[in-house]
């Protein structure tokens, strides 16, 4: 928790806009008290097809008798992939997209790098990792963006929301790495 309110749904709506269109099967990290769980559902996203992970096992706890269709995993974002393949819900597809309430700003980079590894090795090609931050800077270190092959962009800012919070949106490059050949003559 890195705020003195919890999320609003003005917030939960700007993080649903950047959903990808054909967005159906969404992962949420950080469920918290359900803010956004609440509004992934109500924008359509069926409770079979979420899935969400909230480490602290007293909001785990409340997130699983609030929403008890949803999946709801007490564990670690850093492991997510895995809580997806333990859990089932890999079995019926990749997500198209990750919610994430996380605070990205207080993880070392290393942190950043595990949660987005392991959230994009359970995301569908074209897949995104939605964030918001309390700031107007993306909060992923550019040493993660750039080893990852992360490209980031900056959605709307929830001013309503307390304190204000920006979305940001990040995206696996499209094109792969080359490795330079020799040339034999």
């Amino acid at each position: 928790m890195s705020s003195i309110s919890p999320s609003s749904l003005h917030l939960a709506r700007r993080m649903i806009d950047q959903l990808p269109q054909d967005a159906r099967r969404v992962v949420e990290l950080g469920g918290g008290t359900g803010v956004f769980t609440q509004a992934l559902l109500e924008h359509g996203i069926q409770p079979s097809d979420l899935m969400v992970v909230e480490l602290n096992p007293a909001l785990a706890t409340l997130l699983a008798q609030n929403f008890p269709e949803a999946r709801v995993v007490q564990g670690d974002a850093r492991q997510v992939a895995a809580l997806a393949r333990d859990t089932g819900y890999v079995d019926e597809g990749p997500a198209d997209a990750v919610f994430s309430g996380l605070g990205m700003l207080s993880m070392s980079r290393q942190v950043q790098r595990e949660v987005l590894e392991s959230a994009f090795e359970l995301t569908r090609e074209g897949g995104s990792f939605i964030q918001f931050t309390y700031g107007h800077t993306n909060p992923v270190s550019p040493v993660v963006l750039a080893d990852l092959g992360l490209h980031v962009r900056r959605g709307e800012i929830a001013w309503r929301n307390l304190p204000p919070a920006t979305v940001f949106v990040f995206n696996r490059g499209r094109s792969t790495h080359v490795r330079p050949r020799s040339i034999v003559p």
